[in-house]
């Protein structure tokens, strides 16, 4: 689309200048329109937030511009909101290293992750310009994976998107779950108190822009699933989640021209398409090797230190998915 190219490289700006990619004028009117993105105040609120971080003694934090752009554009540039991000996006890092610690794209595990073709990332954006990913869980062998590394892969999807995807960043993602082949043994193998930490830590630390969460394929078996899943999603994302009857009532939300040929589409077939979502995340390696020395020293937090408890609740509260 248009409105949604971006670049890959940052520019190097000139001493004492702000040094972010440049965008598409397409793509800088919707982060005016929808972000509250000022070009005329962005580097001054770049630079406050830089300012910010080299006050909080317990923070270690990436303090690029590019980055800091990213969240203040995920957070509608709200200073306190964008501090608030950042500090959870950090402090996530440290209070869940079976996420964040060791994230190696090439390593056995993630590759047979990332050859299953369980996730599908389309090759052209929606018409909002967001983009769209097709997750086919019934392409894993139940137990498979262990939850946390499936976890360790997606994060790093997440991650891939701020450091490089500025129209994601902008315009937000649609997320289609294929359920054909799910059956109860794809989700009763994810602990509830791990569930509840994957979603806090999406919904509260990751400045994505989460427009749509659309389930096809279903069965009545599966029902429970999704309203054990509501239990950890906050009010706006419930209402942008739609469970279809057929594919028709998805071409309604998703074009049908931007879907795969299994699908209806005519973006070409699944095969064609799997490695692009593998591509992203191996070529960016280099950053998750890197991402790993930043975190949280809880000690040196100014007030009360966070928990566990604080963070996700306690985890006996979270009653365990039961199966008929």
């Amino acid at each position: 689309m248009t409105g949604c190219s971006w670049q890959l490289a940052i520019p190097e700006g000139e001493e004492g200048q702000m040094s972010y990619r440049q965008i598409s004028p397409e793509l800088q009117a919707i982060a005016q329109k929808n972000l509250n993105e000022d070009p005329k105040r962005r580097d001054e609120d770049i630079k406050h937030i830089k300012e910010w971080l080299k006050k909080q003694p317990h923070l270690k934090a990436r303090d690029d511009d590019q980055w800091i752009l990213t969240f203040l554009r995920g957070c509608k540039f709200s200073l306190e909101k964008t501090k608030h991000k950042l500090d959870m996006f950090y402090t996530m890092r440290s209070a869940l290293p079976e996420i964040f610690i060791n994230r190696d794209p090439f390593s056995p595990i993630a590759q047979k992750y990332l050859n299953s073709a369980a996730v599908v990332q389309l090759p052209e954006r929606d018409l909002e310009g967001r983009r769209v990913t097709l997750m086919r869980v019934g392409k894993l062998a139940p137990g498979a994976f262990p939850p946390e590394e499936q976890a360790k892969v997606d994060f790093m999807n997440g991650d891939a998107t701020l450091w490089e995807d500025d129209a994601t960043v902008i315009c937000g993602e649609v997320i289609v779950q294929d359920m054909q082949g799910a059956t109860m043994a794809h989700f009763t193998a994810m602990s509830p108190w791990l569930m509840r930490r994957i979603m806090t830590c999406y919904q509260e630390a990751y400045p994505l822009r989460p427009k749509g969460f659309h389930v096809i394929n279903s069965n009545p078996s599966l029902e429970k699933i999704f309203s054990f899943f509501e239990g950890f999603l906050k009010e706006k994302l419930k209402k942008r989640m739609f469970i279809h009857p057929n594919l028709e009532s998805l071409y309604k939300h998703v074009p049908k021209k931007i879907l795969p040929e299994e699908y209806g589409g005519e973006a070409g077939p699944i095969e064609k398409l799997q490695n692009m979502w593998k591509e992203r995340i191996e070529r960016n390696a280099a950053f998750f090797k890197e991402d790993e020395k930043y975190g949280v020293d809880e000690s040196k937090r100014p007030g009360k230190p966070k928990t566990h408890t604080d963070l996700f609740g306690v985890e006996g509260s979270f009653r365990q998915l039961s199966v008929d």
